[in-house]
């Protein structure tokens, strides 16, 4: 999936991109992930037009956002001591110090875990749905006094296990990119499901749903599109690094376009009937199966790659940056208990992404960005930063407090 080289080595450890088309590969990788299975669902509840404003949105802001992070590491490199800039923690430092450092670390753990909590989600849930109930299935987790979810789950924990160990992300390297691929083949095959099944059907549908979905469905948005973190790699990376802006821009437009298509097609199809998972609409069939037990397979070996930043962080801080594997074992147990809790795919991705994601996409940027220009910009540019920090905060804290009373007290 697109979220799992956030905040790797992968990419440091690579030659410098040589063309602008290496540098688009990479942002459409780094963006493009899980995410994008929960936007249908999400346009069943705030409508689809109220869901495509809000998309193109959350697009434009994340973009501006991103740029806001390049222009403010051109500046520090440029004017202070500070030559290395190479991860979103290090801008942490380098604009408030060690205190800044932990903000964003805290973030990445939080967010990167989360991550993982809505794969493993997925993964049993889809799971279930392709066993449709079966009989074994269910006398074996009945026997051992589990739901067919929970089941799952603890039977994929042995083998994550052993994934989690493996210490160097190259050798994960090949898997991830069957992955990304397996990713887009299914979101095009879904896609085509869809149009057939819109034309057989046609249900009725909403364009807005009110007010009262707007913070939901913002946290499902932000968190499709949370993929800031690899910006100041892959800027440092590229070769022409005066048109990284241009090459970016192009990116997030033609992303944008294709979750915004993917999530309308899913709710035209199936309307009020869409599922929080729009593949467990798709029902039996051999090609509805291989696409669902292919995005398992995708999820399943994605899940070591997006924990990596985790451990980096906290490995860094109680280990001295030295390999523990036990550590990695009690985070992979804890990630999984909380897989455990959460009943929803889809209210779990809005809980991510208005609470974490939101401080990585827009508080942090804008708080960085003024904290190194604000001797020289204009009060516009002051206001501008100032307003995406107060935006920041105020769908933080909202969105998630709604999020969490829809998951634990979810209206009837």
């Amino acid at each position: 999936m697109g979220l799992k080289e956030e905040y790797t080595p992968l990419l440091s450890n690579a030659p410098p991109l040589s063309s602008k088309f290496k540098t688009f590969a990479n942002i459409f990788i780094s963006i493009v992930g899980a995410g994008v299975l929960g936007l249908p669902y999400s346009f069943k509840k705030t409508g689809w037009i109220m869901g495509l404003l809000m998309l193109f949105s959350v697009a434009f802001l994340t973009f501006y956002c991103m740029m806001l992070l390049v222009q403010t590491r051109r500046r520090l490199e440029s004017t202070t001591g500070f030559t290395k800039i190479n991860s979103f923690g290090d801008l942490g430092y380098a604009t408030s110090g060690p205190f800044g450092r932990i903000c964003v670390d805290i973030m990445i753990v939080l967010t990167q875990a989360g991550f993982c909590v809505s794969y493993l989600i997925f993964i049993s849930t889809t799971l279930v749905h392709l066993s449709n109930n079966s009989t074994s299935s269910t006398m074996l987790s009945s026997s051992l006094g589990f739901t067919p979810n929970v089941l799952f789950i603890w039977v994929c924990f042995p083998f994550q296990l052993g994934l989690n160990a493996i210490p160097s992300l190259t050798h994960l390297a090949p898997l991830s990119i069957f992955a990304d691929v397996v990713d887009i083949g299914a979101m095009g095959v879904v896609m085509i499901k869809d149009v057939f099944i819109f034309l057989e059907n046609r249900p009725p549908l909403k364009t807005f749903g009110g007010l009262s979905v707007f913070l939901y469905g913002l946290g499902v948005a932000v968190y499709a599109f949370e993929g800031i973190g690899m910006v100041l790699p892959l800027e440092s990376e590229a070769k022409e690094k005066d048109k990284f802006g241009g090459v970016l821009g192009l990116g997030m437009i033609i992303i944008s376009l294709l979750y915004g298509t993917f999530a309308a097609l899913g709710y035209i199809a199936f309307g009020e009937e869409t599922q929080g998972i729009i593949t467990t609409n798709l029902g039996q069939g051999m090609i509805s199966g291989l696409v669902q037990l292919g995005l398992c397979v995708n999820l399943f070996f994605t899940f070591p790659m997006m924990m990596n930043p985790v451990y980096e962080v906290v490995e860094r801080r109680l280990c001295d940056s030295k390999y523990c594997l036990w550590l990695r074992w009690l985070l992979v147990l804890m990630v999984s208990l909380v897989a455990l809790l959460v009943p929803n795919f889809a209210d779990f991705l809005s809980l991510v992404g208005s609470s974490f994601c939101v401080f990585l996409s827009f508080v942090f940027p804008a708080l960085f960005h003024f904290l190194v220009f604000r001797d020289e910009l204009g009060w516009r540019c002051l206001v501008l930063d100032g307003a995406i920090v107060v935006f920041g905060i105020v769908i933080a804290v909202s969105g998630t407090w709604s999020c969490l009373m829809d998951i634990f007290y979810p209206k009837a």
